[in-house]
Formats: C-alpha cells, sequence, structure tokens
C-alpha cells in the first residue's frame, strides 16, 4: 500500500513538472514570437496605469494575445512595477518581451519641429503655437513675457532661439521647448565668440549676434556667407552705413507687402541702416550656426559692395565703379540708367 501511494504521489509531481515545463516552454515562446503588428501603432500609457489594466487595454486591441502570460512574466521579473507613463511607438515584427521592455524603459515616442534659419521670432512662435504635441500655457503672452518666463527680462526675444531640428515627447510644455532653442544658441554664441577672429568691430556677442542676423538673411547661397559678412565687417570699420534691404523690412513690419518704396528708405527707423549708422539695435531674424561661424570669422578681401546676381549668388566688389558696373549688368541688364550711385555721360 505504502509502495503505491509513493508511485502515486510520483507520478502526480512528475505530471506537475512536466505539465510546468511545458507552460514554461509555451509561455516562452509566445514571449518571443512576434505580435500581430504588421505597421507602427502608437500606445499612450496614461500615468497612474497599472500593469494589469495596460495588459487588458493591448489585449482589447488586439495587440496581446495572451495577457495571462504576461501577467505571469512581469510578476515573476519585477517588471510589471516598472512600467512608465507615455506615448510609445510599438513597431511591426516586435515581440512580447519587446514590447514589456519598451514599456519600462521611458523610450517614449519622439516628435520634431525645425526652426527654419532666418525665420524671425514671430514666425518661430507660430509653429510651436500650432503644435498639438507641444503643451501650450504661453497663449496671449507677447515676447517680452516670454522672455521674462525664460528668466531674461527686458531681453528682446529676436536672434535667441537657434534654429534646428528638435525632438521632444508629447505634452513637453512650449515654455520648455523654447528654453532648449534659447539655450542651444547661448551655447553656439559663446563657443563662436571664444573662437572668433581678431580685430572685429564687436564690442559684444550680442552685436555679433546681430551681424548674424543679417548675413543670414542676405545670404542665398551658403558659400557666401563669410563674403558677405567680410562686406558689412569692413563697412563697420570704415564708418559707413550698411545699407541693407533686410533690415528695412524689419523696420517696416506688417508695413512691409513685399516691396520696398524710396519713401521707405528714406524713413527713418531704428533699423534703417540706409539712414543710420552702425548695426541695428537687435538682431532681425534667427541665425543659424554658420550665419554667426561666418559673421565671427569674415573673409579678408577688399570688397566692400555686393549686388544681387538674379540666381541666388552676388557679385562682390571692391570699389564703387565696379560696383556700378556690376549693378548695370546684373540689375538694369546693361542699360546705362541714372541709379543712386551712378549717373550715366551725357
Amino acid at each position: 500500500m505504502f509502495k503505491r501511494l509513493k508511485l502515486f504521489l510520483f507520478l502526480i509531481l512528475a505530471s506537475m513538472v512536466l505539465a510546468g515545463g511545458w507552460l514554461i516552454m509555451q509561455v516562452n515562446t509566445y514571449l518571443d514570437a512576434p505580435l500581430p503588428l504588421h505597421e507602427p501603432v502608437g500606445y499612450e500609457l496614461r500615468s497612474g496605469s497599472n500593469f494589469i489594466g495596460v495588459l487588458n487595454e493591448l489585449s482589447q486591441q488586439g495587440i496581446v494575445t495572451k495577457p495571462r502570460y504576461l501577467r505571469w512574466y512581469g510578476r515573476i521579473s519585477g517588471l510589471d512595477r516598472r512600467i512608465k507613463a507615455g506615448e510609445y511607438q510599438l513597431q511591426a515584427g516586435m515581440t512580447p518581451r519587446q514590447l514589456i521592455a519598451l514599456l519600462t524603459s521611458g523610450k517614449v515616442r519622439q516628435y520634431s519641429l525645425t526652426i527654419v534659419e532666418g525665420w524671425t521670432f514671430r514666425q518661430m512662435m507660430d509653429l510651436v503655437r500650432h503644435s498639438r504635441e507641444l503643451k501650450q500655457t504661453l497663449n496671449g503672452l507677447d515676447g517680452a513675457a516670454i522672455m521674462e518666463r525664460l528668466g531674461q527680462p527686458g531681453v528682446h526675444p529676436e536672434g535667441w532661439f537657434l534654429p534646428d531640428t528638435y525632438h521632444f515627447p508629447k505634452g513637453m510644455k512650449d515654455l520648455a521647448f523654447l528654453r532648449r532653442a534659447n539655450q542651444a544658441m547661448q551655447a553656439v554664441l559663446d563657443s563662436e565668440w571664444a573662437r572668433r577672429a581678431e580685430n572685429l568691430p564687436y564690442k559684444t556677442p550680442y552685436e555679433a549676434l546681430i551681424m548674424a542676423s543679417i548675413v543670414e538673411k542676405e545670404t542665398g547661397l551658403a558659400s557666401e556667407r563669410r563674403a558677405i559678412a567680410g562686406v558689412f565687417v569692413r563697412r563697420l570699420k570704415k564708418g559707413m552705413r550698411l545699407q541693407t534691404d533686410p533690415t528695412v523690412i524689419y523696420g517696416m513690419g506688417e508695413r512691409y507687402q513685399g516691396n520696398i518704396r524710396k519713401s521707405d528708405l528714406l524713413r527713418d527707423t531704428a533699423y534703417n541702416t540706409y539712414r543710420r549708422g552702425g548695426l541695428p539695435p537687435t538682431p532681425i531674424a534667427l541665425p543659424g550656426r554658420d550665419a554667426i561661424h561666418a559673421s565671427l570669422h569674415p573673409d579678408d578681401s577688399d570688397n566692400i559692395y555686393f549686388v544681387a546676381r538674379g540666381d541666388g549668388s552676388h557679385q562682390f566688389s571692391a570699389t564703387l565703379k565696379q560696383h556700378n558696373e556690376a549693378v548695370i549688368k546684373y540689375q538694369l541688364k546693361g542699360r546705362r540708367k541714372p541709379f543712386s550711385s551712378y549717373t550715366p555721360k551725357q
């Protein structure tokens, strides 16, 4: 009788071991088999969600087919207590094991916004305010109030945000996004200022930033940035007026409708570099890294004039006579008619 009992218990134990082994094999097979995903799918794990609730949601969506197996896996591994809130991108071919690893990694889905070189602060804020992924907290605030929120009261906002593509998770505050772009600009400007060329006509990094914004707006070809910066640097050193249209346009504000008239050039504003010497009081746009570098490392030619060729490039000249000939060739198509710096001989 005792022997039969021992045999019976042995058989039960053996059956349990075999069943357990079979179950472990089934769970492991499931954990490493692809989920039924044929394309990327977004999933938002809300703050306060628990592991079982998440599995139930994924099961209802048809992503997880055996939530019980994942409950066991999460409990045994301790991962059921490590899930992190956020929006995740579930990839096709992902396995359940990789799914749990993702939900506990905190590597949430990233969105992006691109601040374009040469944009104004206003254009950048239009982009930020229309982003559905950023949490809007600055509605109704003007540039001065935004700079105050960034801890820079009294600072004019133009020019102080670095053009670049920024990645961020859904729900980031708009102020946090702007702080990143602002700090990036400060870092680039500080770095370039520390390595600037000698004998530049700037007293402060801010003056270099103003010049960089002008170079950014005047440059059609990246290869010409240092040449254009060189022209403006030499004009400052010689006490010549910069005479650059982008500053006039910026000073016109909403009055600018696509054309600059003679009356606009004669109107005295702080940004009219045809009427006033030196740099304008603030940047006129958001300059990129290359424009900042060019403004602090201008070319060393003798050119103090340039005129657009009509194809995005410019003709540079060292003398007024050369410049006038370039204007006749590229702007007037060879016609020798009177203009501001030239009167043809009768």
